[in-house]
């Protein structure tokens, strides 16, 4: 049964900037990633302590990746095509190297994003039991 008492699907600004910051969802201090350019989940905030590596994000943010780069691409690409007629090898160097900007850029973002909506609209996964704390 649906729990209409969880939190509102209203934008949260100051939970977007934490998440866009990869930092911390609970505090906005520690790091969600390990240091350097890591797609790696910390085992805990440096900060607070909560557990981040229990609630990573899976698969979502290549997904929606995907269908971006997917809305994103196949129209310019068959509109440069329109336009100009390159050889094909220059649409394969242009747009796979487009996929791969655009997925290097974005995915480490889209990851924290997904942690942070996580933890605001499914508080009772996030929740630790007192044998976690005394840990």
């Amino acid at each position: 049964m649906a729990d209409y008492n969880a939190a509102p699907l209203r934008p949260d600004a100051a939970l977007i900037k934490r998440a866009l910051a990869c930092k911390c969802p609970k505090c906005g201090k520690g790091d969600i990633f390990m240091p350097g350019f890591s797609m790696t989940v910390c085992a805990q905030c440096s900060q607070c302590g909560l557990k981040l590596s229990e609630h990573d994000s899976g698969d979502g943010p290549a997904v929606f990746l995907i269908f971006f780069l997917g809305f994103l691409l196949v129209p310019s690409a068959l509109l440069f095509e329109y336009l100009f007629a390159p050889p094909l090898w220059v649409h394969g160097v242009l747009w796979g190297s487009m996929a791969l900007i655009i997925t290097l850029g974005a995915l480490r973002y889209l990851k924290a994003c997904i942690i942070a909506l996580q933890f605001k609209h499914r508080p009772g996964d996030w929740a630790q039991t007192p044998e976690e704390d005394q840990e």
